[in-house]
């Protein structure tokens, strides 16, 4: 997960996404899969909101 996870940071940042370096820098050191359900944890890298339970969605990485 970890290298899909950077090459996904690493394509906000090139779309002009990502601009903050201390957003960059948290989104390298807090990866999104520790906020997933085990059963969705591949999915991590994904730039799309995924569902956590009752009813609710972690926000896409691009947001």
């Amino acid at each position: 997960m970890g290298n899909e996870w950077d090459r996904l940071i690493q394509v906000l940042i090139r779309e002009g996404i990502l601009r903050s370096q201390s957003v960059i820098k948290a989104m390298r050191k807090v990866r999104r899969d520790r906020f997933l359900p085990n059963h969705l944890k591949d999915y991590a890298a994904v730039d799309t909101p995924l569902p956590i339970g009752f009813g609710q969605t972690v926000s896409a990485p691009h947001s």
